[in-house]
């Protein structure tokens, strides 16, 4: 987890739910909203450049460019790792942030997942800590990348995943994105202002969630679960 977003506002509405206290943004984002973006492709990202907000797009999905032929593309990163040698460089320079509306997990045996749409009980949009790599691409859109940043689920979500990516208030995540802010004080940033797994509420959707290329609405929508 978390492997697939409900991302179905625009970039201008997220960049309004922010409420940037700095410097006009800067949208340069050309992604469409989806209620099914799926890792491998380019999502909106939040980052500070030069002391403005940008969003712009990204590439969901991470390697070094040194780790080819050595670990797989990432799509999450764990709390509990980001101040290892692989993820350090970008805590300390590659803090950024995911708009979302809510986010898809499944449950069940293989073959009998059923899929759920996590989503704050507000149904306000929410921002994701991220980390990513911007920058030029050599040999592959990986290395200049974005991966979410999760953590246990510490049983408040357990019955739906027992990880959960990191969600931040509109203020905290622009605490995270200050590039001021040192790799340690980011990092218990993170641990001590995520907002609460009470915040948030699930419901089973539709399994047609599951093919990449499905989208629309009904795809987020509340669905009845079969009779045993």
């Amino acid at each position: 987890m978390c492997g697939r977003l409900d991302q179905n506002h625009t970039a201008l509405e997220y960049i309004a739910a922010m409420r940037w206290a700095g410097d006009a943004a800067v949208v340069d984002s050309q992604a469409a909203p989806s209620y099914n973006a799926a890792p491998g492709t380019y999502r909106p990202l939040m980052r500070v450049v030069d002391d403005r907000l940008v969003l712009d797009d990204a590439f969901w999905g991470y390697r070094a460019p040194w780790a080819v032929g050595k670990v797989p593309v990432t799509i999450n990163a764990r709390i509990e790792k980001l101040s290892n040698r692989y993820w350090a460089g970008l805590l300390k320079k590659g803090r950024a942030i995911v708009p979302a509306d809510g986010w898809y997990e499944w449950t069940g045996e293989k073959g009998k997942k059923q899929p759920w749409h996590v989503h704050l009980k507000t149904h306000e949009p929410m921002f994701i800590a991220a980390i990513a790599a911007p920058g030029p691409v050599r040999e592959h859109a990986a290395e200049a990348g974005f991966v979410l940043v999760t953590a246990d689920a510490e049983g408040g979500m357990v019955d739906v995943h027992d990880r959960r990516p990191i969600v931040l208030t509109a203020a905290d995540a622009a605490l995270w994105l200050d590039p001021a802010l040192s790799p340690d004080r980011a990092e218990s940033l993170l641990r001590s202002l995520a907002v609460d797994c009470d915040a948030f509420e699930w419901h089973p959707v539709s399994k047609d969630v599951g093919r990449a290329t499905n989208e629309g609405a009904h795809l987020a929508a509340q669905r009845d679960l079969p009779l045993d």
